[in-house]
């Protein structure tokens, strides 16, 4: 049975990644009426899968990108102040290595790191004595001197799930396990037909489409608007590991690799360190990426250049892959090919407007996403002023330094429930913890605890507010509670979840 929408839209959004939910926000911000539609989780494929920093990119300097470095190093404390909860400032330690980048190269790329993109509450870069300093402690003997930097830090699935939330909030209609299985021009509009997990078709008609699909951004073309010929992305993927914590101190290590490439060691979740990124161009779909042995020898090798302490593959408590979207610019090597995006606009004036978007990533999706809406605006006409560089996500209404402060508030309302669950709750939700938790105080209060710190009440906020629909959407890509449930709490979890979708027509999460 097919369902038809009788009003159109002005805008249709393919995608639930962080360019497609971006887009959506910053459009139904402006007044557009906006459906969203992804086919299977937010943040699913590519956007839960970087090694999630908000960056310049400092190595982009190298390929002489100066536009998208500085466009990203703006973006940098203006994500921050959006999103304090899920986004927080980190400083990175780059050992000087001296057969590889010589150190005034290094100098001359850290000092354009801190003046082009007007830093203002980041600290500038200094020099290290990694003798004495205690970010030396973890290496091997050898490495003396390093250069200290700052970028930062962001929970990328939750971006991507706060992004839906404020469009749905502000009146989107956001589509999950929603596939367009058809796009047609039909009457100066677009037809869409999407089908849901349970294979119900709905009709919806826009003025504008906008193909936001990230890896997949050319199989929509292909399959749901028949574009058989169309090549415009070249996919790299880019594994990650995540081992038992090889030091103690906040700072995350910037390393250079003997090929030429970097990769980072990140302080993540507490007790575990994150080392990413590899690239490797990748042929199949990119539902099935998975790291490969390859890999896994390649960071765990690269990881042992520089930790005195031997990192093995026991070591490894989790992995995860994703594939970057790349625009096709003909590079010869994928860590050379281009990290900015591309906008391609088709149609117009009486012929239904079609924006295709490839490429992008985390720090400048806010960017990408007010240019497509100022193209969208050019095409059926503006409604509403551009808002996002001021607007705050859900739970980030509170000044980027006063995280602590909204910590103790929390700890003082909820004394009961102790640093550690609050402090993840707090880097979740920011101002939205006491929606959560309502006025309980004893451990009983919150419901069942399914293991690590995620309780009853939180599972339910997730399915009720952001779209959850099973385990694996709750244990990886809201929170990362994964790494600390075993498989009988998995099952257990996914069991709750899976009868109170039965009980509980959660339809269109409100």
């Amino acid at each position: 049975m097919t369902t038809t929408d009788t009003a159109p839209v002005d805008i249709f959004v393919i995608g639930g990644g962080v360019n497609g939910t971006g887009i959506a926000r910053d459009a139904i911000g402006r007044g557009h009426t906006v459906t969203l539609a992804e086919m299977n989780d937010l943040a699913s494929g590519t956007s839960s899968a970087a090694t999630k920093l908000v960056h310049g990119g400092l190595r982009y300097l190298e390929h002489y990108e100066f536009r998208l470095v500085r466009e990203a190093l703006i973006e940098r404390e203006v994500l921050w102040a959006s999103a304090p909860h899920i986004i927080w400032p980190l400083r990175f330690v780059l050992p000087y290595e001296k057969n590889l980048r010589p150190a005034w190269l290094l100098r001359i790329g850290l000092f354009l790191y801190d003046h082009l993109g007007g830093r203002k509450l980041l600290p500038a870069t200094k020099t290290l004595d990694l003798t004495q300093d205690e970010a030396g402690k973890p290496l091997k003997p050898g490495h003396t001197v390093a250069f200290e930097y700052s970028d930062g830090w962001v929970d990328d699935a939750r971006l991507v799930v706060l992004n839906a939330r404020d469009a749905a909030d502000r009146g989107a209609t956001v589509l999950v396990r929603t596939r367009v299985v058809d796009a047609r021009r039909e009457d100066g509009l677009w037809t869409i037909t999407t089908e849901d997990e349970k294979g119900r078709r709905s009709t919806t008609r826009a003025r504008l489409l906008v193909n936001a699909g990230g890896p997949w951004v050319d199989r929509v073309l292909a399959q749901a608007l028949g574009r058989t010929d169309t090549h415009n992305v070249r996919l790299v993927k880019g594994s990650h590991i995540v081992v038992n914590k090889l030091f103690d101190h906040d700072r995350c290590y910037f390393f250079q690799n003997s090929d030429g490439r970097i990769f980072f060691a990140i302080p993540y979740e507490g007790d575990f360190t994150l080392i990413g990124t590899t690239d490797q161009d990748f042929q199949g779909d990119p539902a099935n990426v998975k790291i490969s042995e390859e890999e896994t020898d390649y960071l765990l090798a690269a990881a042992n250049e520089y930790f005195a302490r031997r990192v093995t593959r026991s070591d490894i408590v989790w992995t995860y892959s994703g594939v970057r979207p790349l625009f096709d610019d003909g590079a010869s090597a994928a860590q050379e090919a281009t990290r900015d995006y591309v906008l391609k606009t088709e149609g117009g004036k009486g012929d239904a407007p079609l924006i295709n978007v490839f490429g992008g990533k985390l720090t400048t999706h806010r960017r990408l996403s007010e240019q497509v809406v100022d193209k969208i605006d050019g095409l059926i006409g503006a409604k509403g002023p551009r808002w996002t560089r001021t607007g705050t996500l859900p739970g980030g209404d509170f000044a980027p330094t006063a995280f602590a402060a909204t910590l103790r508030s929390h700890m003082a309302k909820y004394p009961r429930l102790g640093q550690p669950v609050l402090r993840r709750m707090t880097r979740a939700y920011g101002t939205l913890v006491p929606k959560i938790l309502g006025s309980g105080q004893e451990a009983g209060d919150f419901g069942a605890l399914f293991g690590g710190t995620l309780t009853q009440v939180e599972v339910d906020y997730l399915m009720d507010r952001e779209w959850a629909r099973t385990a694996d959407d709750v244990l990886w890509r809201r929170s990362k509670q994964g790494l600390r449930f075993t498989e009988d709490e998995k099952a257990e979890l996914a069991g709750y979840m899976a009868r109170r979708l039965e009980e509980t027509d959660l339809g269109e999460t409100t």
